[in-house]
């Protein structure tokens, strides 16, 4: 149980769209949880339902906590088409509100030890005319956990993430690396050249085809 009277919370951001951000952040509250705090996952905004109105990332996120917190907290701006956020709430003329989105952060805060709050697509990526991710993050003024998905091209990805997120005043608490190419070429030299690059500690490596619940036996909890 953590004593801590402000409970930590984390944002979960990643290099690019469909690079493991849900996938790490359920490790994240599986690693939190074998080190004995309750925990909440949240995704402010997430784009695709099903055919029952179901997004799978929010399923995830509600499947790995162990506070079952209310649904309309965990995910206040849900879309249908799995598109680009800020296209979807023009579709659906929704506009994505951040103060909306910080109330519900702040609700859900005290009811449990811990939080994760997983970001959506890349971490600049647009949720309206005038506001991106980043402004949510921002907002939200958490330490931040990058996700880099293990492919050609992740280096950058990687450096211009973490110069976008010093630029906005954030820390970078740390990051991880997820094998989402279990054949990338020359995996030890790119890992290698990030942990010499980014000013922040490597939290640990996924392998490609874990799970959550293996995964959060191989990453360690950031300091906060």
């Amino acid at each position: 149980m953590n004593s801590n009277p402000e409970n930590p919370a984390w944002f979960v951001a990643g290099t690019d769209t469909e690079i493991g951000k849900t996938f790490v952040a359920c490790a994240l509250l599986h690693a939190l949880r074998n080190h004995g705090y309750s925990t909440i996952g949240m995704k402010p905004i997430a784009a695709g339902t099903d055919q029952h109105g179901r997004n799978d990332d929010v399923e995830a996120l509600l499947a790995a906590a162990s506070v079952k917190a209310p649904r309309e907290l965990v995910n206040p701006y849900l879309f249908a088409p799995a598109i680009a956020p800020h296209i979807a709430a023009l579709e659906e003329n929704r506009p994505i509100d951040i103060e909306r989105i910080a109330q519900s952060f702040a609700a859900l805060r005290p009811l449990a030890d811990a939080l994760v709050v997983e970001g959506v697509g890349g971490f600049c990526v647009p949720l309206g005319a005038t506001i991106d991710a980043a402004d949510l993050a921002q907002r939200l003024a958490l330490p931040v956990i990058l996700v880099v998905g293990m492919r050609l091209g992740c280096i950058n990805h990687a450096l211009l993430s973490a110069q976008a997120i010093e630029a906005r005043g954030l820390k970078l608490a740390g990051w991880v690396a997820n094998r989402i190419d279990g054949q990338m070429a020359r995996f030890d030299e790119n890992l290698a050249s990030l942990e010499e690059r980014l000013a922040a500690p490597l939290l640990g490596v996924v392998p490609a085809h874990s799970t959550p619940e293996k995964a959060a036996k191989l990453i360690r909890l950031p300091e906060h």
